[in-house]
């Protein structure tokens, strides 16, 4: 190669690294100039559609390094930057008694450089990672007055449009009114949202887990506009599928529960309607595992876990029930109260035991239950503090353990005055009662028992914490005493019959229970006044006793 050939390659070379320096060069100060216009813009929108101070630490603008060759091309239009920016908080209405609304580890998007200019600006996607929103309880926020302006009265409002947006790694902390409660808090793996516009609420589709009960939940909906005066009237809306949640974090229950429905409101107050399906039911250290299936409707406050069910309808095995009521904590509590009402028109016993007792239920029949049931905010296990009010009746029941029924059919013989009659019906016709629960105590005002020629009506108390029973009431016979006896016995006690044949019954003896659930123990009651004469004395008829043995 001759030297000019080689001197003007190297001209050429040196030129071509001049005019790529002084693009780079160009393209920099660009960069730096139109960051503070994207940071301020950016600053602006966020201040003004969310009413918070804003704290941005750093901000990057990354320009196409031909930028100024597209520019002497075409001008600014169809020229992407690309905007990377961490440490941002937005505190709402500059709070600092509680934690920032939002904070944001790292977010990214592209904005094109011929529309900045533009209102509303458009930008096609943005990515956040570490997202954490903090909705503050409601009807805790301070009033600053009027809203204050945050633009100059010469700069007319940023108005910002993002088409859609990739939401990873997120946290939505829901914080209570008693700073010293646990807050509710959701961790979302990922959320997409799309924009149909400006204050139009978006498309979503989100998967997150929930806190408690612990279960991926799958979710698509709708979601704002976001309201920035009050964020926790935020609309919402959508459907859901909720599974694998292991009930096993509560105490006295387990099972993995399903759940699919839909669900409307607000952040602070949504109603959910859907299924819910629990194949493998129980309660911890009892029973066995029945499958549970429910209905329902519940109003849930979002800022305090307030729950309102209106009303649940459920299917136990093949027993059906419904419950309605409140969980929700009042000021000044540490805990919440738990006010319920249930409804059993027609269970099934072999259902409820199965749940409440390992191996062969002891008994069969149909039960009708109706009860209020409470748990105040008390600390301590929630069989130290539940209460319960209510009565039942159980129609064709039958004692599955030989042992039991043989004595049943025993008494039944002798009620009728056939105390050597084998193979007879085995079946009760029915028992009920009314009961009440507090500080493991259950007390029952009446309980009757009845059978073919005979009728118990007793009342008393059964201490579950000392496991003592103490019961006293009455027992009635169809027959007389001495019809309840057989051979040479029956003649000796037939003088007696009439000191024991009164109220309509053949036999009429005072009884009392005493001893422990495990060893009961039966006597004749010397004295005092039995619960079903009591009940007598007041209008009262025990419902057992109502017809009860010449049926």
């Amino acid at each position: 190669m001759n030297p000019a050939k080689k001197r003007w390659l190297i001209i050429g070379a040196l030129g071509l690294v001049f005019v790529g320096a002084v693009i780079l060069i160009a393209a920099s100060i660009l960069a730096k100039r139109v960051e503070p216009f994207i940071r301020a813009q950016a600053i602006q929108y966020l201040r003004e559609r969310f009413e918070s101070e804003v704290e941005l630490a750093r901000l990057q603008i990354h320009v196409p390094r031909d930028l100024p060759l597209r520019l002497i091309r075409g001008g600014w239009r169809g020229n992407l930057a690309q905007v990377e920016g961490s440490g941002l908080s937005l505190r709402h209405r500059g709070r600092r008694d509680v934690p920032p609304m939002f904070t944001l580890q790292s977010f990214r998007f592209e904005a094109d450089l011929g529309a900045l200019r533009d209102n509303p600006k458009i930008v096609k996607s943005v990515t956040l990672e570490g997202l954490e929103i903090h909705i503050p309880p409601k009807g805790q926020r301070p009033d600053f007055g009027s809203k204050k302006e945050s633009s100059a009265p010469d700069q007319p409002p940023s108005s910002v449009v993002i088409e859609e947006v990739f939401i990873r790694n997120a946290v939505l902390v829901i914080l209570p009114k008693d700073k010293l409660k646990v807050p509710l808090r959701f961790d979302i793996h990922d959320l997409r949202l799309e924009s149909a516009g400006k204050d139009v609420a978006m498309k979503y589709t989100a998967v997150l887990t929930n806190p408690k009960p612990p279960g991926g939940i799958h979710s698509t909906g709708v979601f704002g506009p976001w309201s920035a005066g009050e964020p926790g009237d935020t609309p919402l809306g959508g459907d859901y599928r909720f599974e694998h949640a292991d009930l096993g974090v509560f105490n006295g229950i387990a099972g993995i529960l399903r759940s699919t429905g839909n669900f409307k409101g607000t952040l602070s107050s949504i109603t959910a309607r859907g299924e819910a399906t629990v194949p493998d039911f129980r309660l911890k250290r009892a029973g066995s595992p029945v499958p549970l299936s429910t209905r329902f409707e519940v109003l849930v406050d979002g800022t305090n876990g307030n729950t309102e069910l209106k009303p649940v309808f459920a299917t136990l095995g093949s027993t059906r029930f419904t419950t309605s009521g409140l969980v929700v904590k009042h000021d000044g509590d540490a805990r919440k109260t738990i006010s319920l009402k249930a409804s059993m028109p027609a269970g099934n016993m072999r259902d409820l035991l199965r749940l409440a007792m390992k191996g062969t239920p002891m008994m069969e029949g149909t039960i009708k239950l109706n009860a209020l049931i409470g748990i105040p905010p008390l600390d301590g296990k929630v069989k130290q503090k539940l209460m319960l009010d209510g009565s039942f009746e159980i129609a064709n029941g039958k004692f599955l353990q030989s042992r039991i029924q043989e004595k049943i059919n025993e008494l039944s013989r002798r009620g009728q005055g056939k105390p050597n009659q084998q193979g007879m019906d085995e079946a009760f016709h029915r028992m009920s009662g009314e009961f009440k629960m507090a500080d493991e105590a259950l007390t029952f005002r009446t309980l009757a028992f009845a059978i073919p020629g005979a009728a118990v009506n007793i009342g008393g108390l059964f201490d579950m914490a000392a496991d003592t029973l103490d019961f006293q009431g009455a027992l009635m016979l169809d027959a007389k005493m001495s019809q309840t006896q057989s051979g040479w016995k029956r003649w000796v006690l037939k003088p007696a019959d009439p000191f024991f044949s009164k109220r309509g019954a053949g036999t009429f003896l005072h009884i009392k229970v005493v001893g422990s659930s495990k060893d009961p123990k039966f006597g004749l009651n010397r004295g005092g006044t039995s619960p079903a004469e009591e009940a007598e004395k007041k209008g009262r008829v025990p419902a057992a006793r109502l017809g009860s043995t010449r049926e």
